[in-house]
């Protein structure tokens, strides 16, 4: 059964970024693509309904407008005193976050998240004000448009011809524990400008020559929509995360399994094909395990033109890294809200002295909820069998001879050292660590598997010819020894496995490294590639 705890430096990280909330207060966040939409009304709608259930509501600072039906919402709220600054021939009315403080609602109602602060405020921007309350634990409800988000600013401006001054950085608006979009269609907000309720007619009529036309209108609105949708997804993810057991899905993405088999191209295609009737998310997955290095150049080759067709046809291909396949796909199909996973009949995996286990049995077992669908594969049973023989035997290292010499030679070292201790006296003990250091040593010089094991079988043959009674005989006359070399046996065999996945990880860390610097230092060429041909140029080199 798969482990589904999770991760327990992400776990740690979570209880403290709680703990740190406990007693912070909330934020919502009333979001529009332009004035006139409604935010101040909504917001102070949601208050009077908390009001109403008992919460504490007081409006720190609500901007004056010139809509009765809007201003007729403050009647039976409190509303703090504002904070008056003279500036030149005006005063200037502010936000009065002492006073706030000082009077510490429940609930603070605060308009307009990106206001900048007259001079004399303590803080810069508003923002910041909001910022301070909610970590005294007040909660706030503000407002504020799409416009005034700074990573929006050069597409606002390139649609509308305005650079909006007063803005916000993106992580407010992410960090947010709500945000309600207030959206009415484009053409309704125009009769509304026409009708004197966002400006007054000069105002309104300037507005709608420049600022308020439907062409702007519609694309702000879109790009609302779009910005509240990917606040909705980061949510979402982080609830995936903190929750690894989940296997929802708030849209169709099929994901497919590359491998060298022959058929893989037909599984495939008919992935490509479910994804365009779905209209899906595509993406083709292939796990390199320790060793993978070794594979054979027929196979290599097929992979690769597995992973270009997948390309070719839509879809997003991942390398993944790990020993345990099954798993890899499972965790990946889990935290990538996949719906569907499409495989062939050629991933079978057979378990000692038990039947035949069917990879898509295993897989089912780790992600039950999610759909599973097996592609007939008429390529199944010879490449099967060819590779239970290859798993079987572990050819995938050409040089034999080298490996078993240096094989050889290691535990040769090894009994000469180990004679050297007895002559001096030092207990059989420490002739073992000798032992299984060679072990170890072999595992990290030789490239098969099966060293390992041929090692650890050797080390214990020569440590009973040599150094138990009755000697040069493997014969024992104490049976208590049996036990040392079980102990021995295991000692020598796990270590050199493990090193083998240390030394196979590490080769994966660096072919991925250097993938890394191939990719980044192509991008360099690309941002200096001025052209079509200099780009074409870039990509071919």
């Amino acid at each position: 059964m798969e482990n589904n705890r999770p991760d327990p430096d992400k776990l740690l990280e979570q209880v403290k970024e709680e703990e740190s909330r406990i007693n912070q207060g909330k934020l919502k966040i009333f979001f529009g693509y332009a004035a006139g939409v409604g935010k101040t009304y909504a917001m102070l709608e949601a208050a009077a309904q908390m009001a109403e259930a008992g919460v504490d509501v007081a409006a720190g600072y609500i901007e004056p407008h010139a809509r009765p039906e809007t201003m007729a919402l403050l009647d039976g709220l409190e509303q703090l005193p504002v904070l008056e600054i003279p500036y030149k021939n005006i005063v200037l009315r502010e936000f009065d976050l002492d006073a706030a403080l000082k009077r510490r609602p429940q609930l603070l109602l605060v308009d307009e998240l990106a206001h900048t602060n007259a001079a004399g405020c303590r803080h810069t921007k508003r923002y910041q004000d909001i910022q301070e309350l909610l970590k005294e634990g007040i909660s706030v409800y503000t407002t504020v448009n799409v416009q005034h988000l700074e990573s929006l600013n050069d597409i606002v401006a390139s649609i509308t011809g305005i650079t909006v001054q007063e803005r916000i950085p993106d992580f407010v608006f992410d960090q947010a524990d709500q945000v309600e979009l207030v959206d009415i269609e484009p053409a309704d907000l125009l009769e509304r400008l026409k009708e004197g309720k966002v400006y007054c007619p000069k105002q309104a009529g300037t507005a709608m020559d420049h600022f308020f036309t439907l062409d702007n209108l519609t694309a702000l609105r879109e790009i609302a929509l779009r910005r509240t949708a990917d606040q909705v997804n980061r949510v979402t993810e982080k609830n995936r995360e903190q929750n690894r057991e989940s296997e929802y899905y708030t849209g169709e993405h099929i994901l497919v399994c590359l491998s060298a088999s022959p058929s893989n191209a037909k599984v495939i295609r008919a992935a490509a094909r479910m994804a365009n009737a779905f209209r899906a998310r595509f993406t083709a997955v292939h796990v390199e395990a320790p060793g993978g290095e070794g594979m054979g150049d027929e196979d290599a080759l097929r992979l690769r033109m597995n992973q270009r067709l997948a390309e070719q046809l839509g879809a997003k291909t991942v390398t993944l890294y790990g020993g345990d396949i099954t798993r890899q796909i499972a965790e990946y199909a889990r935290i990538s809200g996949v719906s569907k996973i499409v495989l062939g009949r050629s991933y079978t995996k057979k378990k000692l002295f038990s039947q035949n286990v069917n990879f898509a049995d295993q897989l089912t077992a780790l992600v039950p909820r999610m759909e599973i669908y097996l592609i007939p594969d008429t390529y199944t049973r010879p490449y099967a069998k060819k590779n239970r023989l290859e798993s079987i035997i572990a050819v995938k290292d050409k040089n034999y001879l080298k490996d078993s010499l240096a094989m050889l030679a290691v535990l040769g070292i090894s009994t000469i050292l180990a004679f050297l201790f007895r002559l001096l006296g030092i207990n059989e003990a420490n002739i073992v660590t000798i032992y299984i250091l060679g072990v170890l040593i072999i595992a990290l010089i030789t490239e098969n598997q099966i060293y390992n094991l041929l090692a650890s079988v050797l080390s214990v043959v020569c440590f009973n010819i040599f150094f138990t009674i009755p000697y040069n005989s493997l014969k024992v006359r104490d049976p208590g020894y049996m036990i040392t070399f079980l102990i021995m046996f295991l000692a020598g065999f796990i270590t050199a496995s493990l090193a083998k996945k240390v030394k196979s990880y590490g080769r994966q860390a660096v072919r991925k490294a250097w993938r890394m610097e191939i990719l980044l230092d192509t991008s360099r060429k690309l941002q200096m590639a001025y052209g079509e041909k200099a780009i074409a140029e870039t990509v071919a080199g």
